[in-house]
């Protein structure tokens, strides 16, 4: 059993981060704290896509062109798959059919995701600021009594 855990060890890191992310964002009352969570929450999900995008063993997707090869009277402007020289990369296709890729989509997804989440914290510690200088604090508990107080509902009180 703990021979899986350790094959799989990028899974158990995931589901550490993203459990620890969720409590300090539900367990917490204070405004910066919860801002925390939800970048270690949203840092496990990145660790997860990227771990899925991985192929063991794989190579990236680089192609060139074969100009000065003659592989079995292919037209010279054949791609051919650039690993190893592209040796033995004579086939039908014209491809490589031997060699595992990497996709590099899911990379090229979590590099979004994370300017995404950078603009996302950086607008979300901005209100925070924005907060602490109308009620004077940061924990959710004294902010909900002051509404209350103040009643700020719109309501006649």
């Amino acid at each position: 059993m703990l021979s899986e855990f350790i094959a799989d060890y990028n899974y158990v890191i995931v589901i550490v981060l993203m459990m620890t992310g969720l409590y300090v964002v539900f367990a917490s009352r204070n405004l910066i704290k919860k801002l925390v969570g939800l970048s270690v929450f949203q840092t496990s999900l990145f660790l997860l896509y990227i771990t899925i995008g991985k192929v063991k063993g794989g190579q990236p997707p680089i192609l060139e062109y074969a100009k000065d090869k003659d592989y079995a009277g292919l037209a010279p402007e054949t791609l051919v798959a650039a690993a190893d020289g592209a040796a033995g990369a004579a086939k039908h296709s014209g491809y490589n059919l031997d060699i595992a890729y990497s996709n590099p989509l899911p990379h090229v997804l979590i590099l979004t995701a994370i300017v995404v989440g950078v603009a996302t914290l950086a607008i979300g510690l901005s209100l925070t600021v924005r907060i602490r200088e109308v009620y004077n604090t940061i924990e959710e508990d004294e902010i909900n009594e002051a509404d209350y107080i103040y009643n700020l509902e719109g309501t006649a009180g």
